[in-house]
């Protein structure tokens, strides 16, 4: 329960505020999104302090109509509940505005029905939240058909260039290696800042939110996945290594940082389903950055981090993502759209003596195994071109592909 008049305090105070914030470096996303829809909510959804409240500034400053702003993610309205959207209502009414403007509204429960309210009163809604299930399913569930979603994430390669004015190539990507996208980290270049993101991921997306009294397990979990980026998983082999006792706690562990963004598992490639779901996943975590502050000194893999990024640039292009591995071989990435094949790529750091054979011999399967005549292998700065038959292999770094 809260009142009308802290209510319409807060409101006037985070207006001021946007008002007098800086528009922030403007993301490529803000030129795919439409603002005017009618009868749809738009929703960006991302993981945590990669940027959303930022865009959704630059989206009020877009419109050229009167807008309503409220971030529900503040101390004075941690007792905002459902009843309360009836004193919103009145704040809303009392002046002429055409879009509303909401920033983590799903923290209240019954968020989703007051914007179907809205929407059929003919307002234009825009939504930021921090958890992808979440609002998938219950916008699914009251909501179907009359939502657009769009995605966020820490900066790619190509916007941290541009955010740190700096050239594409090796030295560059070498620095995103390290420092990852994380907007404000980037700019205050304090570890303490990835720290914070890390315990209010676990603490209040995760353990508040599914009320798990087991922190420490949880915390030993994000430390195992992000040292094992690209490396395959399972829930029984991780079980036994968290030291956890049921098979179905890890699953739901794995679905609620898969939720708040923070990992993202990757499937092998089957055309059969119950295939995909009873072979191990691989896993990437969501930063490169944010992963180095988890593991420390204890991650040196160049190639993993290598492939990590990767994973992440393909998925920021909203690509189907599978891993390869038939006949013992395996290729890192089956690039998809719309179901259909458009890549076979590998990812290697370095290719030399020890590992070249296994690298274009995976590759090689897997472009037979889709009859596709030309593969990819990205490198941290290596470049060349590899015939095999009629197959044809190019080898670009990783910086020029997604720095183009």
């Amino acid at each position: 329960m809260i009142k009308k008049s802290t209510l319409a305090e807060v409101v006037e105070q985070q207006h001021l505020l946007q008002l007098n914030t800086d528009i922030g470096y403007r993301r490529d996303l803000l030129s795919e999104i439409n603002i005017n829809l009618n009868d749809f909510a738009l929703i960006i959804s991302g993981i945590r302090r990669c940027g959303k409240s930022t865009l959704l500034k630059q989206l009020m400053e877009k419109t050229k109509k009167k807008y309503f702003f409220l971030n529900f993610d503040t101390a004075r309205l941690y007792t905002f509940a459902s009843d309360d959207f009836a004193l919103l209502d009145e704040l809303i009414a009392e002046k002429d505005y055409k879009i509303l403007f909401f920033d983590e509204i799903q923290v209240v429960d019954g968020w989703e029905l007051f914007v179907r309210q809205k929407l059929d009163e003919g307002y234009r809604v825009v939504l930021t939240g921090s958890n992808a299930t979440l609002l998938s399913k219950e916008l699914g569930t009251k909501l179907t058909g009359r939502h657009i979603t769009k995605e966020l994430f820490p900066f790619s390669y190509g916007e941290f260039c541009a955010f740190k004015t700096l050239k594409t190539g090796a030295a560059s990507f070498s620095d995103y290696l390290n420092s990852g996208g994380f907007p404000a980290f980037l700019k205050e270049q304090n570890i303490d800042l990835h720290s914070a993101l890390l315990d209010d991921i676990i603490y209040r997306d995760v353990a508040v939110r599914h009320n798990i009294k087991d922190v420490h397990s949880l915390k030993h979990l994000v430390l195992f996945l992000a040292s094992n980026v690209g490396n395959l998983i399972s829930a029984t082999k991780l079980k036994q290594l968290i030291g956890i006792k049921s098979t179905a706690t890890i699953l739901e562990y794995l679905s609620f940082f898969e939720q708040s963004y923070l990992i993202q598992l990757v499937p092998k490639f089957s055309y059969s389903y119950k295939v995909q779901v009873a072979n191990p996943r691989k896993v990437y975590f969501i930063d490169s950055g944010l992963q180095n502050a988890v593991t420390g000194s204890f991650n040196n893999d160049n190639g993993r981090k290598l492939e990590n990024v990767v994973f992440w640039e393909l998925r920021r292009l909203q690509k189907e993502l599978f891993y390869y591995n038939e006949n013992g071989k395996e290729c890192d990435f089956v690039v998809c759209r719309n179901k259909a094949v458009e890549q076979v790529m590998q990812v290697c750091y370095e290719l030399n003596t020890d590992n070249e054979r296994r690298e274009i011999d995976g590759l090689i399967d897997a472009m037979d195994f889709f009859k596709t005549a030309e593969g990819l292998i990205l490198t941290y700065a290596q470049e060349d071109v590899i015939s095999h038959g009629n197959k044809r292999i190019k080898v670009i770094p990783a910086f020029r592909y997604f720095g183009s």
